[in-house]
């Protein structure tokens, strides 16, 4: 598995990330344009009736759009993180949904509870996607419908590199797999990517229908160390346990913090790339960053110019 396809990995990651998770990370890589061609393929008639389940909702992004097509009050959002969940908690246009900590492969519902189901960048920290994809189908009724939204396995060799060192970036396949194993039927798929990305096959938003009652015909138990939340508490973990949790945490976080860099590059290049699609300006945050990334590559030019002076 990669350094962040572990729950706890996941916890202290988003630890920290939550605290910028908006202002830099959905704007390059999940934006606004992209999460509503994600919702569109749902089916959202009779949209004031209907019941939604938003799975690894994290700082509430993707929840922003599900409430424009239903009232926030039918909106139940499970998430493994505390601090993720504070930051949605704090949005105005959420303060009716309900929030519930809870895993993605143990959902803490009854069978057929729902009408839809949402998860957006969530599959990626799953330790068993495949079990994941099981819980929503279960936790739907019949007739329901489940919308996976995840990131493609990247095509560039350096980008593919960092993506599988850092978490689950399934090959599209494997989404159809999943869905189909689970017991899902009519299902249907859409591309989604950011403006500075060529490929269009940067992320995938797949959908099916659940035709029978009760839990998915592939449903089995978790294995018993999968089957709760993240302890917060370091206890019963050994000191092993502990500088690999570390390590991976500090890996992974490398791993990850490069794509930033590079999108926020390729961002302002996009058009010098030949790329003609309708950009989405820079916010604030994501104009310091950059800044700083031009002072260090500055920097680094200049010194290196000064060693081959002397």
């Amino acid at each position: 598995m990669r350094l962040m396809q572990h729950k706890r990995e996941a916890y202290w990651f988003y630890r920290y990330l939550s605290m910028f998770y908006d202002k830099l990370v959905n704007p390059l890589f999940w934006t606004e344009r992209m999460r509503e061609k994600s919702l569109d393929i749902g089916f959202w008639d009779d949209a004031e009736e209907l019941t939604v389940i938003d799975v690894g909702s994290g700082t509430g992004f993707t929840t922003e759009g599900i409430v424009r097509r239903v009232p926030s009050h039918n909106v139940t959002c499970v998430d493994q993180s505390p601090h993720q969940m504070a930051h949605a908690r704090e949005k105005r246009e959420l303060a009716g949904c309900t929030f519930q900590l809870g895993d993605a492969e143990n959902l803490p519902f009854d069978d057929d509870s729902f009408d839809r189901y949402v998860s957006a960048g969530s599959i990626e920290y799953w330790p068993d996607p495949q079990r994941g994809l099981n819980e929503a189908y279960r936790v739907i009724r019949p007739g329901g419908w489940a919308l996976m939204i995840g990131p493609l396995e990247p095509v560039n060799p350096i980008s593919k590199f960092a993506a599988n060192t850092w978490m689950l970036f399934p090959p599209e396949e494997d989404y159809f797999r999943y869905m189909e194993t689970a017991g899902f039927d009519r299902i249907d798929y859409t591309y989604v990517a950011p403006h500075w990305q060529r490929n269009e096959r940067y992320g995938i938003a797949i959908i099916g229908r659940k035709p029978k009652p009760g839990k998915s015909p592939n449903h089995y138990e978790a294995v018993a160390e999968e089957q709760s939340l993240v302890a917060i508490s370091d206890e019963g973990v050994s000191l092993g346990r502990g500088l690999m949790l570390a390590g991976r945490v500090l890996a992974g976080s490398a791993a990850g913090f490069i794509f930033i860099p590079m999108a926020l590059v390729a961002s302002v290049t996009a058009p010098l790339r030949g790329i003609d699609a309708e950009p989405e300006p820079l916010n604030k945050h994501q104009k310091v960053a950059l800044a700083a990334v031009g002072v260090v590559a500055a920097v680094f030019i200049v010194n290196r110019l000064s060693r081959r002076r002397w």
